[in-house]
């Protein structure tokens, strides 16, 4: 069933569930025990008369008031009550929903996500603030928080309906992303070279041990790089069930001299057709180019077709099929087609954290068989939002390559390869200066080779800058 953001509205937030609502959100705060019973009633001195009245009582009095949509009265109680130790959830709560009921929906989102800093798990209130990003027009931020509470089993079914209308709309309506990032990163191995100082040469049955010395960028060596990424998208709807996407990412990281910079550009774009309320279809053309040392190391150009299906209970699955061409301005040896399958999996767990376990197969089919390989490959992550507004994520993963022939004079057998990687983020979304956040994030990777000539290791940490707009 279609609901509008009117809708929405009354479904969260309407005169018949707002007490029930905010009752709910207040209910699970910090309880706060009732002083004597002398409180609450009124004391007369010299024809003026007083009530006292305990922090819970207030908190109760407070709750009505916004019930019956008496904001201008529940304001300064607000206030008051924001004075009192151990309500900071409550109050950010009740200030944050009377902004978003008379229209200030950039101060509601500021006191939904102050309400959440240390309650990460609290539905009700996550609730809110989605409904106020999506009033806002952040289609992407209102749809994850009403995943994460989408999770909650403990949800009327009503809700749960409206939850997952919302979240239809909000898929349909989408209509772009843009985000970019830059900062430095320390990194042990730049050019993610070998330690190893020579290697073996081979001719016919005859190994000559340590016969080649490695230089250049062959080795390993650090250094401190200048970062920055863009990512950004649009999607126009051409009919009821289809529409076009457009991608642009790009990547780059910039070090002392030429010889190891990175640069990369990627274009997609093709139709999505919506199967079903909860299953689409995309499938979009692929071009790419990226440049390493200063030099064209690969122009490449394909196709990718994406299945994604939406579950119950805040879980997603996805299927993609990537091939594309590459033409290398190294060596016409690295030219030919990379083709690979990828498997996804994705939930909600504890209310605020989002937990994905992929699988894929990858194979390169190059003019060179040496140079030609198949890989296979497991991931797990998890990541989300944690007290204190710190946003946080981990993931990890291996996987396993076997080449198709021997490299001429440097072996006797095909390489094989298990390679390992993991990746530790964590953000402060909570933070902005001029719009960005902070993050850190710190990544591994290592190789172990039948050849030491491709055994690495790796650690970079990245301190960087984001705004998402």
């Amino acid at each position: 069933m279609r609901v509008s953001h009117h809708h929405l509205g009354r479904s969260f937030s309407g005169r018949g569930t707002v007490a029930a609502l905010t009752t709910a959100c207040l209910s699970i705060g910090t309880a706060h025990a009732a002083t004597p019973t002398d409180t609450g009633q009124p004391a007369c001195v010299a024809g003026v008369c007083s009530v006292r009245l305990t922090t819970q009582e207030m908190l109760a009095a407070v709750s009505k008031l916004v019930a019956a949509r008496r904001f201008d009265e529940a304001r300064p109680l607000v206030a008051a009550l924001s004075k009192a130790p151990g309500l900071s959830m409550e109050t950010h709560f009740l200030t944050g929903y009377i902004a978003v009921e008379t229209g200030d929906t950039e101060g509601a989102v500021k006191e939904f996500r102050a309400a959440l800093v240390g309650n990460p798990g609290q539905t009700r209130i996550r609730l809110e603030l989605a409904r106020a990003l999506m009033l806002q027009g952040k289609r992407d931020a209102a749809d994850y928080n009403f995943r994460l509470a989408e999770q909650d089993a403990k949800l009327p079914p009503e809700i749960q309906a409206t939850i997952r209308a919302s979240r239809g709309l909000l898929r349909d309506g989408r209509d772009h992303h843009l985000s970019f990032d830059f900062g430095i990163a320390p990194d042990t191995n730049v050019t993610n070279g070998t330690n190893a100082q020579s290697v073996d040469l081979v001719y016919g049955n005859q190994t000559i041990p340590n016969a080649l010395a490695l230089s250049g960028n062959v080795r390993s060596r650090s250094g401190i790089g200048q970062t920055a990424s863009l990512s950004a998208g649009i999607r126009h709807h051409i009919g009821e069930n289809i529409a076009l996407l457009a991608d642009i990412d790009a990547q780059g990281v910039n070090y002392a001299g030429q010889s190891a910079d990175d640069f990369t550009g990627q274009f997609a774009a093709g139709p999505e057709l919506k199967l079903s309320d909860r299953m689409t279809i995309s499938v979009e053309g692929i071009a790419s180019q990226r440049y390493y040392g200063g030099v064209r190391a690969a122009t490449q150009f394909g196709g990718r077709a994406t299945l994604e299906r939406t579950l119950d209970a805040g879980q997603r699955v996805g299927l993609t099929l990537d091939s594309r061409h590459t033409d290398s301005g190294y060596s016409p040896i690295y030219n030919g087609w990379t083709t690979g399958v990828y498997g996804t999996y994705e939930r909600v767990v504890m209310r605020s954290m989002v937990a994905s376990a992929s699988i894929f197969y990858r194979t390169d089919k190059l003019k060179s068989e040496a140079y030609s390989d198949e890989e296979i490959g497991l991931s797990l992550g998890i990541g989300g939002e944690l007290k204190h507004g710190i946003n946080a994520g981990i993931s990890g993963g291996f996987s396993h390559a076997t080449y198709n022939a021997p490299l001429a004079f440097l072996a006797v057998s095909p390489r094989v390869d298990w390679r390992y990687n993991a990746r530790l983020y964590v953000g402060l979304r909570s933070v902005r200066v001029l719009g960005f956040s902070p993050s850190m994030t710190y990544s591994f990777s290592r190789i172990d080779s039948s050849m030491s000539l491709y055994q690495s290791e790796r650690s970079r940490l990245a301190f960087n800058l984001a705004r998402y707009f």
